[in-house]
């Protein structure tokens, strides 16, 4: 079994039932169906490989077989701490998001040039692009041969910027183009660099785009900052970073929530992922040179998003513009170079991923039965649904970074390594969590709390029957959370509440493989020892974990 390609099965599975249902004529509801069975399926498949995978054993799983000699490029595909938490983050979402989406596209949130009519069978085609943009996102975290991660990278924006422009509100159309048009600039970059490792290459011996070999060539200081940053601004664009945010806001306010949350838990993953695949694994000397910079640019995103999160009415574009922040502190972790600072980074990714989808998905159920995005228009929801106002504080909770939940053990990793990079540095990075319990509890009491407002018309109440609508006599819904919608919130809610008690999973996974990174970048420092049981000897923090 150890011959087995898991990892092309992994791709394959939702690809192949993408491209299944597209082309078969299936009714909407038996679409849903299939597709869900496929992530499961794919979840399955993923929990498989995280069963085989040896949290000290490095790259595993490896598959390599040549595909363009001429350019020395490979099918190769692999797995390491880092690559297998984000496929298992992607695995867990993709389902998720199916189910909470279930009644979304059936129908238009707002009519963008389009009537009804035009929009038949758009269940279908929201499954057959969100199964599409998996198997992508699965491709890129496994890669292990920068020109097949450039192919994938650049894949995934077709299935996304669909997902944008065919469903959601009205303007979606506009916001998928600025999508497209930010990241299709950063893949031009990124193409530039591919192209600069080639030459490298090439001058050195036969060419080769593995990242077994690329890690071995002698690349110059000036080539090498170079080719640093056409990867970096690729990946800051994707990530986001500011300044090359602008995007985001104007994404997540026009897309639902499902789409919402496969952009910026999964889909920008990608960014941060490239920052420590590539940028530090390949260019460790001018990572070093640069971090000053790019410091400066993450707490920028951390103060800058947190303070413009504040001020939002549309609650889908205020919670995008938190990841903007969380992202800044992301990035902080990753380019102080200290082992608390990478463990903190590559754990935030995933806490972020769950945080933040629970509260997209919490919004998105709050907004149907409110007819309404505007916080301005909403209040007193908990009077009527206070489970789902319950969990919706949870996952903002989270969000803010509250002892015992799962964000706050990645924030505290991250703020130490600030620290030990430079005081100021921590300083100014604590402010984004007092700016954090700003936005989420403010958003929390003028939406949740207070009289209750009367729904808008277009309210949903998921369980008025097939017509889908009605109220009580004060024009609230009368169905707090559903089964569905509870099947939904619930494993994200357990688990920010199970990894902020227990994060002990996600650092074994995660610690060897920061440890190795940071020896190729030539790094090193006073991380906090323990004494191995089995050998009463000091072992490093990330060997105990």
């Amino acid at each position: 079994m150890s011959d087995f390609p898991w990892l092309t099965v992994l791709v394959l599975v939702p690809l192949v039932g993408s491209v299944a249902v597209a082309l078969l004529p299936l009714p909407a509801a038996q679409a849903k169906q299939a597709g869900l069975a496929v992530s499961v399926v794919t979840l399955a498949l993923a929990a498989a490989v995280a069963a085989q995978f040896d949290v000290d054993g490095g790259m595993q799983l490896t598959e390599t077989h040549d595909w363009i000699s001429a350019f020395g490029v490979h099918y190769a595909l692999g797995v390491d701490g880092l690559g297998l938490l984000l496929i298992l983050l992607t695995a867990v979402l993709v389902p998720l998001v199916l189910l909470a989406a279930w009644s979304d596209t059936d129908q238009p949130l707002g009519p963008d040039g389009e009537d009804e009519s035009t929009r038949q069978g758009t269940g279908r085609a929201f499954v057959a692009w969100t199964l599409a943009l998996e198997a992508l996102s699965l491709a890129v975290f496994a890669a292990t041969d920068v020109f097949l991660f450039y192919v994938v990278f650049e894949a995934t924006l077709i299935p996304a910027y669909f997902l944008v422009g065919g469903f959601g509100r009205e303007g979606r159309s506009a916001a998928a183009l600025k999508f497209l048009m930010f990241q299709l600039a950063g893949g031009l970059v990124l193409l530039a660099s591919v192209i600069g490792l080639y030459v490298v290459s090439a001058q050195q011996g036969s060419p080769s785009y593995l990242l077994s070999d690329l890690e071995q060539l002698d690349i110059g200081t000036e080539a090498g900052r170079w080719l640093f940053l056409g990867f970096f601004i690729a990946f800051a664009v994707k990530a986001p970073l500011f300044p090359v945010h602008t995007w985001l806001a104007d994404t997540t306010e026009r897309a639902t929530p499902a789409t919402s949350v496969l952009l910026v838990c999964v889909l920008d993953k990608i960014g941060t992922f490239g920052m420590l695949r590539f940028c530090l694994g390949l260019f460790p000397e001018a990572s070093q040179w640069a971090t000053p910079v790019v410091v400066a640019l993450a707490l920028v995103s951390i103060v800058y998003g947190a303070l413009i999160a504040i001020g939002q009415d549309d609650i889908l574009r205020l919670i995008g513009l938190t990841s903007l922040s969380h992202f800044g502190f992301i990035t902080l972790g990753i380019f102080v170079l200290n082992t608390q600072g990478g463990s903190g980074a590559v754990l935030y990714m995933v806490n972020h991923g769950l945080g933040t989808a629970a509260l997209f998905l919490a919004a998105g159920f709050v907004i149907r039965r409110r007819g309404t995005t505007l916080i301005s228009q909403m209040g007193g929801v908990e009077k009527v649904t206070p489970v789902l106002a319950g969990l919706f504080l949870i996952a903002g909770l989270a969000t803010l970074g509250l002892p015992g939940l799962s964000t706050f053990v990645s924030e505290f990793l991250v703020i130490i390594a600030a620290f030990q990079y430079q005081w100021w540095v921590g300083a100014i990075a604590v402010t984004g969590i007092v700016l954090a319990a700003i936005y989420v509890l403010w958003m929390y009491q003028r939406t949740m709390t207070g009289p209750t407002v009367p729904a808008l018309p277009g309210a949903e109440d998921p369980g008025a029957g097939s017509d889908g609508t009605g109220s009580d006599g004060a024009g609230s819904t009368r169905t707090d959370l559903t089964v569905r919608e509870g099947v939904v919130l619930v494993p994200l809610v357990v688990g920010l509440v199970l990894f902020g008690f227990y994060p002990g999973p996600l650092l074994e996974a995660s610690n060897p493989y920061v440890g190795t990174l940071l020896e190729r970048v030539g790094v090193t420092d006073d991380a906090p020892t323990v004494t191995s049981p089995e050998s009463e000897t000091p072992a490093s923090a990330e060997e105990g974990s």
